[in-house]
């Protein structure tokens, strides 16, 4: 891993594949222990979530659906504080098991404007997964279920998160580099 520059920012390595992997496995061992011989619906969060969400599928050996949503909440390197879903669930979901599965976990905003508009649809259970989690900067009271790797409030890209549309595709995890 060496450092990359996205649009005009500089990320060094943070977390390894391997890292990230060994999280990845963990956090499908206990999701199979809760979800084995059900059929749950992920419902991953775009674009972040697809990477976690495909890594995690990958590795759970029981029958499950996987669907997206996309909300966005971030501007840049910063969020905004605003939560606008763009594109809406199209299952139903009612008396369904349900993982919502994100890429990281901030201040909780994603996730309490998606998990209140899946509550409407009355789901027999929801939990939420996610493969960062920022608790230093997390707001709300809502669980996050299963969480692959906890890390500071910094700003990172890989492994499906970007910096304006970039760096999603780069393998494990790079934190900007502040001048």
């Amino acid at each position: 891993m060496a450092m990359v520059t996205l649009h005009d920012k500089r990320f060094e390595p943070f977390i390894t594949a391997q890292e990230l992997d060994k999280a990845i496995d963990a956090v499908a061992a206990k999701v199979t222990a809760r979800y084995a011989g059900k059929v749950p619906l992920f419902l991953g969060v775009l674009n972040g979530s697809y990477f976690f969400a495909s890594e995690l599928m990958r590795r759970l050996d029981f029958n499950c659906e996987i669907s997206f949503v996309k909300v966005a909440s971030y501007h840049g390197t910063v969020s905004s504080g605003t939560v606008r879903e763009l594109i809406g669930l199209q299952e139903r979901i009612t008396g369904r098991e349900v993982v919502l599965v994100e890429d990281i976990v901030d201040t909780g905003n994603t996730i309490a404007h998606a998990m209140d508009a899946l509550q409407e649809k009355s789901p027999g259970s929801l939990a939420v997964a996610s493969m960062l989690m920022k608790p230093d900067v997390y707001k709300k009271d809502i669980p996050v279920d299963y969480v692959a790797m906890k890390i500071p409030n910094v700003f990172v890209v890989g492994s499906g998160l970007d910096h304006d549309g970039l760096g999603r595709n780069l393998p494990g995890i790079y934190r900007i580099v502040e001048n």
